[in-house]
């Protein structure tokens, strides 16, 4: 059929007879815009056309719930701090620290606690600094500070008897080089006769007893020609409790000694000697264990010292709070040192003499001309002294032992 004029000779396509199926739809699809991945809705958003249904592939992922609290702790409720574990290298630091800390307490306390005096003083006249560095080592025969009770256990003997006012059993000049040579400790007998500066000539202990330590320096610097650098002294009770505090010293003694003017005995054989025997031992000089008297005290001087300062640099004293904390104690009301003296130059003292028992200190006595250690051999103690200033070798015919 056609209409006139209007379709101008056009006819209308036939419609087509419906399906028996109905015609399915594309689905629409979001397309990602530019410069960008994968939406963030891709994963949470069904596709169109699945009217919300579930996701083709399996059920969408769940969301993340807040966290829940472990059994038994009420909701709402913080969690504890976690405790840190102390590893291997931060205990050892701290130990480090507190060894430090002690150490530095310990210094501090002894550098204000050592009693002081001025010993050591600018004279006209006074030797010249030469090589290496010279301490003046002297044991005071003083009773001061000493009970009865305590004279009669160290048998000091009575003051009064030994003359009064205090004198010097131990004089020593112990020389630290600058160098390689070995440290030198010299014993000056006491009975040596030298020029005491405005008392004529007179023993050399006579000094300490009429001026003090001032005048005994002095004096040792007169007669050796050795300048002086620091003082350190120790009394008779000082003596006993250092070596008491330590536990005793280790000695071996090679004959029986008894001295015929104290009374005091030490059986032959090694052993530890406690504070009165150590005392009677570098004191004796009466008793058939020590014929050259005054030279043989000396030697036995020397020795003990060695053996002493052994005992307090071990590791048995060092690391034994029972031994190092009575030596503490005891250390400041038993040494005097020079007002210009601190704890540093101790401990380098004791260093350069841990070896008088191993042999890497040279011992001796300044030479004498006979047994009774008054007069000095000029000429071998010239050799002494000038090898001690230039740190050179001492001459093995300028080594008295």
């Amino acid at each position: 059929m056609t209409y006139g004029g209007d379709d101008r000779g056009r006819r209308m396509p036939p419609q087509r007879p419906p399906s028996g199926r109905p015609r399915q739809h594309q689905p629409a699809q979001m397309m990602p815009l530019p410069g960008r991945g994968s939406s963030p809705y891709d994963e949470r958003t069904a596709p169109m056309g699945h009217g919300g249904g579930e996701r083709p592939g399996g059920p969408p992922p769940r969301r993340p719930g807040p966290p829940q609290p472990p059994p038994g702790r009420p909701a709402g409720e913080a969690r504890p701090p976690r405790r840190r574990r102390w590893g291997f290298g931060r205990v050892l630091l701290t130990l480090l620290t507190v060894f430090v800390l002690f150490l530095a307490g310990v210094w501090v306390y002894l550098e204000f606690s050592i009693n002081r005096v001025d010993a050591l003083a600018d004279y006209a006249g006074r030797p010249a600094a030469a090589e290496g560095t010279n301490w003046l080592i002297v044991g005071s025969d003083s009773r001061d500070g000493l009970t009865p009770e305590e004279q009669e256990k160290l048998v000091t003997g009575d003051s009064k008897a030994a003359g009064g006012g205090r004198r010097t059993d131990t004089i020593m000049v112990a020389h630290i080089p600058d160098n390689s040579t070995k440290p030198t400790l010299l014993s000056l007998p006491r009975d040596s006769q030298v020029k005491i500066p405005g008392h004529g000539t007179n023993k050399i202990n006579a000094a300490f007893s009429i001026g003090g330590p001032a005048l005994l320096a002095q004096t040792v610097e007169g007669a050796t020609g050795l300048r002086i650098d620091h003082y350190a002294e120790i009394g008779f009770g000082g003596f006993a409790k250092i070596v008491d505090a330590v536990g005793g010293v280790h000695m071996c003694v090679e004959k029986p000694m008894e001295d015929t003017l104290t009374g005091i005995k030490i059986a032959p054989g090694c052993q530890d000697l406690q504070g009165p025997q150590a005392l009677g031992f570098v004191r004796m000089r009466h008793s058939a264990a020590t014929p050259r008297s005054d030279l043989d005290r000396v030697a036995n001087q020397r020795k003990f010292i060695g053996a002493l300062v052994s005992e307090i640099g071990s590791p048995g004293t060092l690391l034994n709070p029972f031994s190092l904390f009575p030596l503490l104690s005891t250390a400041p009301d038993a040494l005097t040192m020079d007002s210009g003296d601190h704890v540093h130059n101790l401990v380098g003292l004791a260093l350069a003499m841990r070896g008088i028992s191993s042999g890497g200190v040279v011992t001796t006595t300044v030479p004498v001309t006979n047994g009774s250690a008054e007069n000095w051999d000029k000429t071998k103690s010239k050799l002494l002294f000038d090898a001690l200033k230039n740190d050179t070798d001492i001459p093995d015919s300028a080594i008295l032992t």
